[in-house]
């Protein structure tokens, strides 16, 4: 979805408590290496501490910061660490910290490094940004299971790209499966519409 090129990209959840952004975004994310993820406070007292069993396989070092300024600091530190797949920092509403000087420290950090951060803003509003890639991402009925039509078979998103350097937004319904994002529905904005540019 987001290219081979590493860099930030913002991610705003369709609702504050809807937590279906965390399979589509690591769905992208390289099972091999550790997974570097950084909760505020606030964004764990409003929508809940990361839980791995509930979540794909992958190694997580989980950090608390005490506030956005904590987490934004160790977002960065954490870019600087080769071993890392990705970086991804949650952050509840618009604190002050979260400028356009910090997006754009770590939009450089992740791009030096070669290390992807994804900045997942929970209840925020999509102010100005050094973000390259912004995202917004809800939840979807998930597809009918093929062999129990009562099971819930593949997981699926709206996603919407509403900003990105070196590509036009647009909108699409989307499920994974097999390691690879499938449209659900024709998009009405065919300029991202290729199967191929929406492969993990």
């Amino acid at each position: 979805m987001l290219g081979r090129r590493a860099t930030l990209s913002e991610l705003f959840a369709g609702h504050p408590r809807d937590g279906g952004w965390a399979g589509f975004l690591l769905a992208q994310v390289d099972a091999a290496k550790p997974v570097l993820w950084v909760q505020e406070r606030m964004a764990i007292l409003e929508s809940g501490r990361i839980y791995p069993p509930g979540l794909p396989p992958r190694d997580i070092v989980h950090v608390e910061a005490r506030d956005a300024r904590d987490a934004l600091w160790a977002m960065e530190e954490g870019l600087k660490c080769l071993a890392l797949s990705c970086v991804i920092g949650e952050l509840w509403g618009d604190p002050k910290a979260l400028d356009f000087t910090a997006t754009r420290r770590l939009a450089v950090a992740s791009e030096r490094s070669g290390t992807p951060c994804w900045l997942v803003r929970l209840g925020g509003m999509a102010n100005l940004s050094g973000a390259r890639m912004r995202w917004r991402i809800a939840s979807a009925p998930s597809l009918a299971d093929p062999l129990d039509p009562r099971a819930p078979g593949m997981p699926a998103w709206d996603a919407e790209l509403f900003r990105a350097r070196g590509a036009p937004p647009g909108r699409w319904s989307l499920a994974h499966d097999a390691g690879a994002f499938h449209l659900l529905a024709p998009s009405a904005d065919r300029a991202l519409g290729e199967v191929e540019r929406l492969r993990a």
